[in-house]
């Protein structure tokens, strides 16, 4: 019987979602610091600048997701990581240094380009070395640590800020705030990053990885240390019969990912990825200021309100952790997007009817809430295994490609859609998109729970996309 070393697992995993904690600070300690940031480099009457300032980390985003790919396939899982680290280091201090926007435009693309490897990366990782039965739950801990990581960006922007008069919507340009404030916000990613690079020194690569690069006495150890002699075997088999089905198939990459068997899941992987960005959610982490302003706060309590958010996507993400190998993928993607899609329809009217405080804040926090149970960690879940093993690399990298491209989109264009349609019409377009994922869900998304990798291979490729399509999900 298979015995797993639930520490030795633990530890891997919780190291390699480190990646997710990282991304998930310096994705959002960019919100605590706007304000600040925007009087300083004077672009407050600017959308189109400050739609930039957010944005431009997403770009690099894709430069690294789109890198990600190949490049884990060529150097393995571990190399990868420990870049990804290297990076957020160094521009967590290169982006408070500047002092001209467009040096501060170039450090945020860079450390873009560590939140795109380490966003695909992690989670394929932790799916790639987890035991099957609890594989949702593990990868479902890169979310977790996301969102730790934009809880503890929300509490350290809020710690850091000195406190501002009320009724404060715009800070005094000579303010500590406007002058080294928000530098120190972005310094403080420098503290987990360097823990992330220390630790991750200390896991092993992927031990699929190493059966593909015919490293079979290598990942043969690690399999040992995770289960046993005999989950060792019987992983190392069924990887190796993959990989002698690819070779009939004429190999992996890029080229066998666009090829018709593998279309559907193409599709799906991309639609599932882009939706967890579109469903809109994650304009109220980056552009807090805007939507609790038209709520009726003022700048002060906005920040408050931001560490309220924060807690609770935590809180939810337990939620996830919990029912994820209980209820199944499929049935958490579907309350994500109907709920959300409820909840954004009621929050535009309210927007519409100029409602202000208590319950609009009772409705953000609901929509977080609901996120952070279903879409934020179900789709990393999703995308890393739903590919075979041969083409999960690249097909994660462009997924997270697609998602970066998503966020982009999202984040760029929210100042111009909240400026000319003002924050009711942009929920109420969010809800239309929500609503849209759950029917493409109910009729498109397989139940993937409890199955291993290998399985959901020969059951999502069989027979090619006609075979898939026809099946009754």
């Amino acid at each position: 019987m298979e015995k797993f070393n639930k520490g030795f697992i633990y530890f891997i995993c919780i190291v390699s979602a480190m990646g997710g904690l990282l991304f998930g600070y310096d994705w959002v300690v960019i919100g605590g610091a706007k304000p600040f940031y925007e009087v300083y480099f004077g672009i407050t009457d600017s959308p189109e600048q400050q739609g930039l300032a957010m944005s431009i980390a997403l770009a690099g985003c894709l430069a690294g997701a789109m890198v990600s790919g190949s490049l884990a396939d060529r150097l393995g899982r571990k190399p990868l990581l420990l870049t990804s680290a290297f990076i957020f280091l160094v521009t967590a201090y290169g982006t408070g240094a500047f002092d001209s926007f467009s040096s501060f435009l170039v450090v945020r693309f860079i450390g873009g380009i560590a939140i795109g490897i380490a966003s695909g990366l992690s989670p394929m990782y932790i799916a790639e070395v987890a035991p099957s039965n609890i594989r949702g739950k593990l990868v479902s801990l890169n979310q977790l640590t996301i969102v730790l990581g934009i809880l503890g960006a929300q509490i350290v922007n809020f710690l850091i800020a000195e406190p501002m008069p009320a009724g404060t919507t715009v800070p005094a340009a000579d303010s500590w705030n406007v002058l080294m404030g928000w530098r120190w916000m972005f310094w403080s990613a420098a503290f987990p990053a360097a823990l992330f690079l220390l630790l991750a020194f200390f896991i092993p690569e992927s031990p699929r990885w190493l059966t593909m690069k015919k490293q079979t006495e290598q990942a043969r150890l690690i399999l040992t240390n995770i289960g046993g002699a005999e989950y060792a075997a019987k992983e190392i088999a069924a990887v190796k019969a993959g990989e002698t089905k690819a070779r009939e198939e004429k190999g992996g990459g890029l080229r066998v990912l666009f090829s018709k068997p593998f279309h559907f899941l193409l599709v799906l992987g991309i639609v599932i990825a882009v939706f967890q960005q579109w469903c809109g959610t994650n304009v109220i982490f980056n552009y807090a200021q805007e939507i609790f302003s038209d709520a009726g706060y003022d700048l002060g309590e906005m920040l408050f309100n931001i560490v309220l958010t924060g807690i609770t996507n935590v809180i939810f993400t337990f939620v996830a952790i919990y029912t994820v190998d209980r209820l199944g993928r499929k049935k958490l993607m579907l309350i994500g997007a109907g709920g959300l899609a409820v909840i954004y329809a009621v929050l535009g009217t309210c927007y519409y009817m100029h409602v202000t405080g208590f319950f609009m804040i009772i409705l953000v926090v609901a929509a977080i809430a609901c996120y952070a149970m279903t879409l934020g960690p179900v789709t990393w879940v999703l995308i890393a295994e739903i590919f075979p093993n041969r083409v999960r690399a690249v097909a994660v990298a462009t997924c997270t490609f697609a998602l970066w491209v998503g966020s982009f989109s999202l984040t760029y264009s929210f100042p111009l859609l909240n400026s000319s349609l003002g924050s009711y019409g942009s929920f109420w377009i969010y809800a239309a998109i929500c609503l849209a994922g759950f029917l493409f869900f109910v009729t498109r998304l397989p139940e993937t729970k409890g199955k291993s990798l290998e399985e959901l291979e020969k059951e999502l490729v069989k027979d090619g996309q006609e075979q898939i399509m026809s099946t009754d999900f």
